[in-house]
């Protein structure tokens, strides 16, 4: 059924759900477009910086989003071949000070619930699923969604934040498929009892170490510790949620000291992503037709802000939209300026945190422990300010 003054959300995911409560707290309806059978994510533990809390406050849902949060102590990088610290920055009162917001962690479906049910009670969204989008076409003042049923959903403007094989993108941009890094991600959660005592950490724990890299934190009210361990494997081709053996995750890390390894030792059904990214660009629009998220600006996990970045599109472009008073044109345009370059940082300054900060080895492992044992608390603060920082959500659209 045709409804000219209505948004269409290609994706129910983090960047699609933030963006129909995003334009909802602006008055505007939307339809969100899934193509699975059931709106929910997959995964386990997602990072929240700050800048994720300016976002929940914004979009009305922070209350939420803190209560179930697990909020630990600190960030802490150790080194995976001797087993020491290289460098710790506490999560306390004066990093909250400084960013005006917490560090959390969080189960990535149950943050995705609270979106969830903020949509389903929120009557200006409609949420569909079954609903594939697979191209679209404009014509005067509407665009017209095609759905893989053959169906056409028609609206004012298209939001494409179907991720990083966006079928939006395709014919936005039309680059092809993503960069395939040889990087191999395997995640799974280990029962916090089952998790070796003198490692429970109440810490977002990176073990770095020769090209792999470690990552554990306690989620779900402490009832569980998620687990994420990423090598070089030269990966040829994209790989998402498989399931593969212990021997398979165990052999990337036969070099690495024998407390990491034994942190490994205790996962079970392990699932399998190999990384993909693309490079920044910079054409997010085609008329009424715009990206957000993993499809404007797919990034690697070294920055843990891939959805944290979707939620700051989805706050930015609403606000645009409210702002000009849905003159699309404009709106688009604006929010396109006021993103575009924030998000090709981080997507450029992951790779590089990958190959400089996660793996390196020998002399060049040895130069950034020294480099980062020789930083401050204060010294990380300012190398995070550009990141975290602006004590309000209006700071989400500025230029940064």
């Amino acid at each position: 059924m045709a409804n000219t003054g209505t948004f269409l959300i290609a994706g129910g995911g983090i960047g699609g759900l933030t963006t129909a409560l995003g334009l909802a707290q602006k008055g505007i309806a939307s339809v969100v477009l899934e193509k699975a059978d059931e709106l929910g994510e997959i995964g386990a533990g997602i990072q929240l910086g700050p800048n994720a809390f300016h976002a929940f406050d914004y979009l009305g849902v922070g209350d939420a989003a803190r209560e179930m949060a697990v909020y630990v102590d600190e960030l802490l990088l150790m080194d995976a071949v001797s087993g020491e610290p290289i460098t710790r920055l506490p999560l306390d009162e004066p990093f909250r000070r400084r960013f005006n917001n917490p560090y959390a962690v969080v189960h990535r479906g149950d943050l995705h619930g609270v979106f969830l049910q903020a949509c389903r009670e929120n009557s200006l969204v409609e949420l569909r699923t079954s609903q594939e989008v697979i191209g679209y076409e404009q014509s005067g003042g509407a665009v017209e969604a095609q759905i893989a049923t053959g169906e056409v959903v028609t609206g004012r403007a298209l939001v494409g934040a179907d991720g990083l094989w966006s079928k939006v993108r395709e014919q936005v941009i039309g680059d092809g498929a993503p960069r395939v890094t040889g990087h191999s991600t395997y995640r799974t959660v280990i029962p916090t009892d089952e998790m070796p005592e003198d490692l429970r950490w109440n810490a977002m724990t990176l073990w770095a170490g020769p090209k792999c890299h470690i990552v554990h934190y306690p989620l779900s009210d402490w009832k569980v510790f998620n687990l994420v361990v990423t090598y070089h494997n030269d990966a040829p081709e994209p790989v998402a949620g498989q399931a593969v053996s212990d021997e398979e995750v165990l052999k990337g890390f036969e070099h690495v000291c024998e407390p990491a390894r034994k942190i490994i030792q205790h996962g079970k059904d392990w699932r399998l992503w190999v990384l993909c990214d693309r490079d920044p660009v910079l054409g997010w629009v085609d008329g009424r037709v715009v990206l957000l998220g993993d499809a404007a600006h797919p990034t690697l996990q070294y920055m843990a802000q891939g959805a944290c970045m979707a939620m700051e599109d989805a706050v930015c472009l609403s606000h645009e939209l409210g702002k000009e008073g849905l003159n699309i044109d404009q709106a688009f345009e604006s929010y396109r300026q006021k993103r575009v370059n924030r998000t090709a940082r981080i997507q450029i300054q992951s790779r590089l945190m990958g190959d400089h900060v996660f793996h390196p080895e020998g002399g060049h492992a040895d130069l950034r422990n020294a480099i980062m044992r020789s930083m401050s608390v204060e010294d990380i603060y300012d190398n995070l300010q550009w990141l975290y920082g602006g004590g309000t959500p209006e700071a989400l659209n500025a230029v940064r």
